[in-house]
């Protein structure tokens, strides 16, 4: 999966579309999380600095193909400004040669942010014309939105079958992660799925039980496949329409020579509460009216002997209901026995992201990914749109 990146082409006099995943939250025009702007701006700097003007382009929401001015990313363009030291254009909503004659007008070295691409109703359909149209804005194309990779639109996909498409630097960082990675991992190679149903994963668990040497499991999913193997898991959360779908999976996983892993003890409470009562049961004992709701103590003892001596560990999914403080140890100490493994160390999926931040050692890891269905469909081995059209080195 090697692409051609920023690094291998001329920037210098160029015009460059450059596709970012800018979707970020934004409440009375002003920006709660400014992290996936600051994520895109080594890309950006490298591109200015080689000489290029750029058209920046990106998503947020839902707008459902129609212009919504709660959705504008005019905020965005105010912050990268402050972020960059530098100003950035905006280019509003109107008329095709309108945009044409302000995207170049744009100069060398410096960038515009052209308006919400989904207030287009073409874009989400990949429409041909449409994706033409993005094209004659620049002269080379650029994706670094990965979190939206998975998605054929015109702005991720249709516009690299006019220009000359690569990757940027965090378009390059995920593939490297996700995919390279999981295809020639470090050995031990060692997996961590988390998260509420397992019929959402049985993909990727099917995937990664091709290459993994070990697959540990937690959160919501470990109490469906405890029960599928006949625990009784008291009042937990449980996908008890799908049981035997996840036992006629496990029995074509549990034929490949990766081992399982499952929970030992749990945090179990008697209601779905933080003000509950709570007690540590092991995992075979979970008490009638209670529910499971996090990985316990000796489970993640276990899995952090597990780490020490792993080579690659990938993380997909949270280990319990981590936004409470009560049912947050599990996540927060398998984030920090990650973060102390020798290992390559990979979080992908925006919870699993989310808890590996909220324990603190988020910047230890050795990658986190911004992408929330993107992480999920490469983990599966799924071929992207966006990544696909990108021109292979």
């Amino acid at each position: 999966m090697a692409k051609k990146t920023i690094r291998d082409i001329p920037l210098q006099g160029k015009r460059v579309v450059l596709r970012s995943e800018f979707n970020v939250p934004i409440k009375d025009g002003g920006i709660g999380d400014d992290i996936r702007i600051r994520a895109e701006l080594p890309t950006l700097r490298y591109i200015l600095d080689q000489g290029a003007a750029v058209l920046i382009l990106t998503h947020l929401g839902r707008p459902k193909g129609k212009p919504a001015p709660e959705m504008s990313v005019k905020p965005v363009a105010d912050r990268l400004a402050t972020l960059l030291g530098q100003p950035v254009g905006f280019i509003p909503y109107g008329a095709e040669e309108d945009i044409q004659a302000a995207a170049a007008a744009i100069p060398f070295g410096q960038a515009a942010l052209l308006e919400n691409t989904r207030f287009w109703a073409e874009e989400e359909k990949n429409d041909g014309e449409f994706s033409r149209f993005l094209s004659t804005l620049g002269d080379t194309y650029v994706n670094d939105a990965f979190g939206a990779a998975h998605r054929a639109h015109c702005s991720t996909e249709g516009i690299g079958h006019f220009l000359p498409a690569v990757a940027g630097f965090l378009m390059e960082k995920e593939i490297a992660a996700l995919g390279e990675t999981v295809e020639r991992p470090q050995r031990p190679f060692v997996v961590v799925m988390g998260g509420a149903k397992v019929s959402d994963k049985i993909a990727l668990i099917e995937n990664l039980a091709d290459k993994a040497d070990e697959m540990l499991f937690g959160g919501a999913m470990a109490n469906t496949l405890l029960a599928a193997d006949g625990y009784a898991m008291g009042d937990s959360k449980i996908e008890t329409d799908k049981l035997e779908l996840v036992r006629e999976m496990m029995a074509r996983v549990r034929q490949k020579k990766c081992r399982l892993v499952y929970p030992k003890d749990f945090v179990a409470a008697d209601e779905f509460s933080p003000d509950a009562n709570i007690r540590v049961v092991a995992a075979d004992q979970v008490p009638a009216g209670w529910m499971a709701l996090d990985i316990g103590p000796v489970t993640v003892s276990d899995w952090a002997e597990i780490f020490a001596g792993a080579g690659t560990i990938i993380w997909n999914g949270p280990l319990g209901v981590y936004e409470m403080a009560p049912f947050a140890g599990g996540s927060n100490g398998v984030a920090r026995a990650m973060a102390a493994s020798p290992g390559i160390t990979v979080v992908g999926g925006g919870d699993a992201v989310a808890a590996a931040r909220q324990a603190g050692c988020g910047e230890q890891m050795s990658h986190l990914s911004t992408g929330g269905g993107a992480s999920l469909e490469l983990l599966e081995g799924k071929k992207l749109p966006g990544i696909e059209i990108l021109r292979d080195k």
